[in-house]
């Protein structure tokens, strides 16, 4: 019996030598950048590999696709391991590869779930090394004294795989054999009309919006609301102009192109107030990053700009054209929106008809040819910002009112907002709160649920969460450096009379 006993130790001995080697020879086989290549279903992904930093080095260090994509070492590096293996084998042999948004998939938000922060640092050990630049080293010294909300790929989201670089704004004057106006539109009565901008060869449309009254906010038994959009108040609204589109790339740049400066700090501009003067000569310094996200400009809405740059490009506007023009309020956002409906839409249809947070339209799917026609938003928006041929006009004719891009109101946020104002008769031309720290958006964007798209829907801008990334000292006035989908949309005021324009 003892020799049977030390024949069956022995082997089990030897069966877990043989496994252990097994596992080990596995592990590594399955982790090499060949193996990697032989299953994944993205191609593009390995040349795009070998053209980038990590590949194609002075060094000659070739960094792996394990190396980033999983953890260093521990019992972690093998759970992502099996999980990565499981999505990967499924998607190999169930998913249309020809339906996968690969420009979705190279998104941060979708990058910080396969790189990890502990792989960088892995190899990265010293930050500081002696090629670093004056940039690197600013950028580097704000990430070590802020290790806890910064990841490496805040800043270098394309080191692993090569990208494009990204085109500059130029403050050149750009060469066009386009007509260059020499006055704004003459304004005589309350219509639409088209703006022009001296000086640029840039116009835009202005929709008159007819004054009238609606109730602001959401019903209490409205679909996924939030606490923050009722009590429901009745409120006047006078007439007044707004955008037919957001505020657009050829717009914001006529106005960085007339007043932006190289190499200008931002401690020479003074110190942000609230609604500061502004002289409509100063303007933004150049953007840490890329502020389009490399989807083009045009008549794509102009976005990573912050409250103050939104501000100060309608007082600039103001004195080239001589009109008024600033943002909207809420409540005339609201009321345009709307454009005379009370459902939660300007459109057919109910929030759980559309949106992800029904578990129905999880499972099975929803019908959202409707919503399409209308709305930018996450379900088919490929995770940016889209054109304005891209939908219909609600019933006031704007366009892109619900998604897109959200939108700068000028009112102070408060949660109370509507709690403050009288619970009888008509409040007229509310203004909101007469201070507070952050600004109210509207709109939800490319980004939202059709949930928060609904014409009540309301948030409040993050300032100091839209600024983590940015290491300069102190922080942009006119930049965000982590938030893409905000943008504007201007109004200009009608006083019952002649709008005159500025020669």
């Amino acid at each position: 019996m003892k020799v049977k006993k030390r024949y069956l130790y022995s082997f089990v001995f030897f069966l877990g030598i043989v496994s252990s080697i097994t596992f080990y020879k596995t592990m590594e086989y399955t982790s090499t950048n060949s193996y990697c290549e032989s299953c994944h279903v993205h191609p593009h992904v390995t040349k795009s590999w070998k053209l980038g930093k990590h590949y194609d080095n002075k060094s000659g260090v070739v960094v792996g696709c394990t190396q980033c994509h999983l953890p260093p070492s521990g019992i972690k590096y093998y759970s992502e391991k099996f999980s990565a293996g499981i999505k990967d084998v499924y998607s190999y042999f169930f998913k249309d590869i020809s339906k996968i948004d690969w420009v979705e998939k190279s998104t941060r938000e979708y990058a910080q779930k396969h790189v990890f922060k502990a792989s960088c640092v892995h190899c990265h050990q010293n930050l500081f090394q002696r090629i670093l630049s004056k940039e690197g080293e600013k950028a580097h010294l704000y990430y070590s004294q802020n290790k806890d909300m910064l990841r490496c790929i805040n800043c270098h989201l394309h080191t692993g795989h090569y990208h494009k670089e990204p085109e500059k704004i130029e403050i050149a004057a750009e060469v066009t054999s386009k007509e260059v106006f020499t006055e704004a539109a003459i304004v005589d009565s309350f219509k639409n009309f088209a703006e022009k901008i001296p000086g640029t060869y840039i116009q835009f449309d202005m929709v008159a919006i007819p004054g009238g009254s609606y109730m602001i906010g959401s019903l209490e038994d409205e679909e996924y609301i939030r606490k923050d959009e009722h009590p429901q108040r009745n409120i006047k609204i006078s007439p007044f102009w707004m955008g037919r589109i957001e505020v657009n790339w050829d717009e914001y740049l006529a106005f960085y192109k007339e007043t932006a400066g190289e190499g200008r700090t931002e401690d020479q501009l003074g110190i942000l107030k609230s609604h500061p003067e502004v002289d409509a000569i100063t303007g933004p310094t150049p953007p840490y990053g890329n502020p389009d996200q490399g989807w083009g400009r045009g008549s794509r809405p102009a976005i990573t700009m912050n409250f103050f740059g939104a501000l100060t490009y309608c007082q600039w506007l103001s004195q080239k054209t001589g009109k008024k023009y600033r943002l909207p309020t809420e409540a005339e956002w609201e009321y345009a929106c709307r454009g005379g409906q009370e459902s939660p839409y300007f459109f057919n249809g109910e929030p759980s008809d559309y949106s992800e947070k029904s578990l129905l339209n999880r499972i099975f799917g929803a019908d959202t040819t409707n919503i399409n026609s209308y709305a930018i938003y996450k379900m088919n928006s490929h995770k940016k910002s889209g054109l304005p041929k891209d939908v219909k006009p609600n019933p006031f004719g704007l366009i892109n009112m619900s998604g897109n891009v959200k939108e700068f109101c000028s009112d102070f946020y408060s949660e109370n907002t509507y709690k403050s104002y009288p619970s009888s008769g008509e409040i007229k031309d509310p203004k909101g709160p007469t201070e507070g720290k952050e600004h109210v958006i509207r709109g939800g964007s490319f980004k939202s649920d059709a949930a928060d798209i609904r014409s009540a829907a309301r948030e409040a801008t993050k300032s100091k969460a839209w600024l983590i990334t940015d290491p300069q000292m102190p922080k942009s006035r006119w930049w965000y450096s982590d938030c893409n989908d905000v943008g504007f949309r201007i109004v200009c005021e009608y006083e019952g009379k002649k709008v005159k324009s500025k020669k």
